[in-house]
């Protein structure tokens, strides 16, 4: 009995949560890194959302947003990820600090 009024009162919660709109709805996005280039070069994405990159070249790359504080990766290896969740709106243009010519941008609704 205990159990079932636990589960309703859990239960209860998220709905409650879910109308007053406080109930994660986080995604995720995966982006490659593939032949000195980041895919997709545009990416745009929900508040909320986390990208995850995955370096699939022989060469290492790093993450890095444009202004180096926002985000940056240490260097990752061929299978290596990297994620971070953008939790405020705007544009992030990012490059590979090892190779500043792989440029891209995630824009965040």
């Amino acid at each position: 009995m205990i159990r079932i009024k636990k589960a309703v009162l859990i239960l209860s919660m998220a709905a409650i949560a879910v109308a007053c709109g406080t109930a994660s709805s986080q995604s995720r996005i995966d982006v490659k890194i593939k032949d000195f280039m980041f895919g997709p070069k545009t990416l745009t994405v929900p508040v909320g959302t986390t990208v995850t990159w995955t370096n699939n070249d022989d060469d290492p790359h790093t993450v890095a947003s444009i202004d180096k504080t926002t985000f940056k990766s240490s260097a990752l290896d061929t299978g290596e990820k990297y994620s971070y969740t953008f939790t405020k709106p705007g544009k992030y243009a990012y490059f590979c600090s090892v190779h500043p010519k792989m440029t891209a941008e995630v824009i965040v609704q």
